[in-house]
């Protein structure tokens, strides 16, 4: 009884202690599932508070944007909502008293502080960033508050999936500051955007997902994957790389961002929230679990306890010696020894126990014979061979079949296995694009003939040198920083960087990578995009040379820009655009990078043979305008090498498709100087004739004026009548001078000949019929001669306008010189309503301004009077 009673004692002290043990666990499990439902009323609050920040950042950052107040007042209505469920929450779980923190009471004094948040908002007295900070400080409280209620780890499911759910909202939060951030940039305008700086909140951002791709489920894993490459989250990714860049072209409007980032954010909401259903789900099933364990730990100890005290009181007499010596053959039967053998051959019941174990040991022994050699025959590739079950029953039988209908499923899966690879090999040799194996030692393992063709180097060579000798030099430590990256697990996608061919050529390939890090291998696929990088860079230099051409641009920043395109094309250091002369020559119109001495005498080849031509280390391709050789595109390089081969070809394709926007410039520079040469050959003849009128008629009505008078002086005794008729001639004679006088002042005016613009301006002023304010700052130097009489004859045409059409009252002259730009602003007050295409007189002073290249801009709403605005361009002083 002794013996029985010490381990019946045992059993029930373990008993006991075990249902201590659960209870305890089982209230630790309820206290953290508590506690993480008040967490997540917190994460609800922290996300109200989140929307609340951004609305009053863009209230103080942008106020004209439309809809920011009412925002702003759904925000803080949605936040005190979220406030009163959080503290619902936290007063129905109780829990202060279970060693966690006073949250009923950090709510309160939140809800305080938020109220004088929101008062200092709305008075004015935070700025955009500072409201951003107060906030920020009120949700890192908070969530500060829920890492102390979700610390507890009562269980490693639960901790992962604490810790998953901790990480989204650190990593939701990140994205919010980073949002406001840029909300308060791009309320400002792109040009306050900053350079090429750090963003704390996409580091932080990214640690933590990194953490929460550790600790949650596949399923979240590829959400998150999902969200992060949606358009919105590219949009974020894009956005980050613009501002990482520095540059201000490509970031997006301040309505854009929002939309963006908001959609973003949302997603990861989404996933946060099936980050706390785990997390709840795990509270509850590791309470459940606690639960059941205990209740069948205890049913099961109350079962084994009577049984153990049934058996020890019906076996109460020695069975000691023939009881262990079957249990010693068990166990050695169990432990997979068949060399133990049971001598016991008693009558009783444990005889016929060791019988049994004898037949067991026999079968034991053939099965794993049977065993054996199947084992046999797959390490010898024998896979049709089968076990023999007839030899077998019952169980044996069952399990040998099992074995049989393995190896069939083994053979079968062999046979797949074998036709895949075959398939594998075939598509690996076949395929157009490029594919690889290779370690993360930096060799190639295995490539394919497309990898051999593309790069120009044998198999062998490929595999036998580090992968980054291949690699273009500029590009290795971009490529070594994304071997790097694959070295931690990461996968990279459409990364692209240049190879050197084995002719020394460059070639872009376009890369996907896979890593598995535990067999020490990099799977990739490689596709050249050298042609279709190529074609992309001709088709925007078409498109830069073709904006340059609409917009009107001098010719020779046209022909600069073509140069400048053509070199960065063909990467050269050097590229100029010639124009063949009648004499033979070549003129240079325009070039980059270097003068464009070193294609003189491609230059000439291409004359001589109107195709495109390489002499040394120059290549030059012609230009056809019109069925004739108008010039031709040279660009030249530091040595012959560096222009491979096809770069005629390549010049001369790109020549052809050029022509048109060159055409097109040399025309407005012909026709621009054409319509400077009418202007100046009308001027000159202006001249002449005022020269002429004033050396031949009005001399000739003078010497007839002084005639007359004699003849006057001689007719003392002469009749009354004839007298009258001399007076009334030279009267006539008189009037006819003052006539032609102002014929050729108007052709003409001498004084702007002889004293420059700002008499002649004067002149205008004190013989206009409308009183004139002049306002002239004009330098005290002459400007050119083209430039004061297109002056003149504008405002002298204004004056006119203003007295005979405008009925105005006053006429403002302002004359202004800013760097190398004449600036003439003349305005009156008018009826106005005066339209530039509406008669010769606009339109021919709009000629005449336009000839000189310059630009004359009319503004004449109705009633509101006229004004007209003429700018003329300056030579620069001789020492720019």
């Amino acid at each position: 009884m002794l013996l029985v009673l010490l381990p019946v004692s045992g059993l029930l002290a373990f008993t006991v202690f075990s249902a201590v043990a659960d209870w305890r666990e089982a209230r630790t499990l309820r206290d953290f599932r508590t506690a993480t439902r008040v967490s997540f009323a917190l994460t609800a609050l922290t996300e109200a508070l989140a929307r609340e920040r951004l609305a009053e950042v863009l209230v103080v950052a942008a106020p004209d944007r439309p809809g920011a107040t009412a925002e702003r007042d759904a925000a803080r209505r949605a936040t005190d909502r979220a406030l009163t469920v959080a503290r619902t929450g936290a007063r129905a779980g109780a829990v202060d008293g279970t060693g966690q923190p006073d949250v009923l009471g950090q709510l309160g004094a939140k809800g305080r502080q938020l109220f004088a948040t929101r008062l200092e908002a709305g008075s004015g007295s935070f700025t955009a960033t500072e409201t951003e900070q107060t906030y920020a400080s009120l949700t890192n409280d908070l969530l500060n508050t829920v890492h102390h209620l979700d610390s507890g780890r009562p269980s490693r499911a639960s901790g992962r999936a604490a810790d998953g759910y901790l990480a989204a909202l650190e990593a939701i939060e990140a994205a919010e500051r980073e949002r406001a951030d840029l909300a308060v940039l791009f309320a400002k305008g792109p040009g306050n955007a900053p350079g090429a700086t750090g963003d704390p909140w996409q580091a932080l951002e990214a640690a933590q997902l990194d953490t929460f791709r550790q600790n949650v489920s596949g399923r979240l894993k590829v959400r998150l994957s999902g969200v992060l490459l949606r358009p919105a989250g590219r949009t974020v990714r894009a956005t980050r790389e613009a501002l990482a860049a520095g540059g201000t072209a490509k970031l997006p409007s301040l309505d854009h961002w929002l939309a963006a980032s908001t959609g973003r954010l949302t997603a990861l909401r989404a996933i946060a929230a099936a980050a706390e259903d785990e997390l709840a789900s795990a509270a509850d099933r590791d309470l459940r679990a606690v639960k059941d364990r205990g209740q069948r730990e205890l049913g099961l100890s109350v079962v084994v306890l009577l049984a153990v005290t049934v058996l020890a009181l019906a076996l109460r007499r020695s069975i000691n010696r023939p009881l262990t010596e079957v249990s010693r053959g068990a166990k050695a039967l169990a432990d997979g020894d068949l060399s133990y053998d049971i001598r016991y051959t008693g009558r009783d019941e444990i005889g016929d126990v060791a019988d049994t174990f004898r037949e067991l040991h026999v079968t034991s022994e053939r099965f794993a014979a049977e065993i054996r050699t199947m084992n046999t025959a797959i390490d010898d590739n024998r896979l049709g061979h089968r076990a023999d079950v007839a030899a077998f029953g019952g169980t044996w039988a069952q399990l040998l079949r099992g074995m049989n209908a393995t190896m069939a499923s083994f053979a079968a899966a062999h046979g797949r296995r074998h036709k895949a690879e075959q398939e594998l090999e075939s598509i690996f040799n076949l395929s157009l694009d490029l594919l690889c194996i290779s370690g993360l030692d930096g060799y190639f393992k295995r490539v394919n003939p497309a990898f051999e063709r593309t790069l120009g180097y044998p198999g062998s060579t490929l595999l036998s040198r580090p992968y980054l000798d291949f690699v273009h030099e500029e590009d290795r430590d971009r490529v070594q920083a994304i071997l790097d990256r694959l070295a931690t697990g990461a996968e990279v996608v459409e990364f692209e960087n240049r190879y050197v061919r084995g002719d020394g050529t460059e070639c872009w390939l376009q890369w996907s990578c896979r890593p598995v890090i535990e067999e020490g291998l990099i799977y990739a696929a490689a596709r050249d995009v050298t042609e279709s990088r190529r074609a992309a860079r001709e088709q925007a230099a078409l498109r830069s040379v073709a904006t340059l051409v609409a917009c009107g641009v001098p010719p020779h920043e046209v022909f600069t820009a073509v140069a400048h395109e053509v070199g960065l094309l063909l990467s050269t250091s050097s590229a100029a655009v010639l124009r063949y002369e009648a004499d033979g020559a070549a003129t240079v119109l325009g070039s980059a990078r270097t003068a464009a001495t070193e294609g003189q005498e491609a230059a000439r080849a291409v004359a001589a043979t109107g195709r495109a031509a390489r002499v040394g280390r120059s290549v030059g391709a012609p230009i056809v305008v019109d069925d004739r050789l108008w010039g031709a595109v040279v660009v030249s390089a530091p040595h012959p090498e560096a222009l491979p081969g096809g770069t005629e070809s390549r010049l001369a394709d790109f020549t052809e498709l050029i022509v048109t926007a060159i055409a097109n410039a040399d025309s407005r520079a012909q026709l621009a100087a054409s319509r400077a040469r009418v202007v100046a050959a009308g001027d000159a003849s202006r001249r002449r004739i005022e020269r002429d009128l004033h050396d031949g008629v009005q001399q000739r009505l003078v010497s007839l004026q002084l005639d007359l008078r004699m003849a006057e002086s001689m007719t003392v005794d002469q009749p009354a009548e004839l007298v009258e008729q001399l007076a009334h001639i030279g009267k006539g004679l008189d009037d006819a001078f003052e006539d032609l006088l102002q014929i050729s002042r108007g052709i003409h005016p001498a004084i702007l000949s002889k004293g420059g613009l700002g008499p002649a301006l004067r002149a205008l002023a004190r013989r206009s019929a409308v009183p004139v304010e002049l306002d002239l700052e004009l330098p005290a130097a002459r400007l050119p001669e083209q430039t004061e009489v297109a002056v003149y004859y504008v405002t002298s045409e204004c004056l006119t306008n203003a007295a005979k059409h405008a009925r105005a009252t006053v006429v403002e002259v302002r004359a202004r010189v800013y760097e190398d730009v004449l600036e003439v602003v003349i305005g009156d007050d008018g009826a106005g309503g005066a339209e530039p295409g509406g008669g010769s007189g606009l339109i021919g002073l709009t000629d005449r301004v336009e000839a000189i290249g310059g630009r004359l801009t009319v503004r004449s709403p109705p009633g509101r009077g006229t004004t007209l605005i003429a700018r003329l361009p300056l030579p620069r002083p001789a020492a720019e």
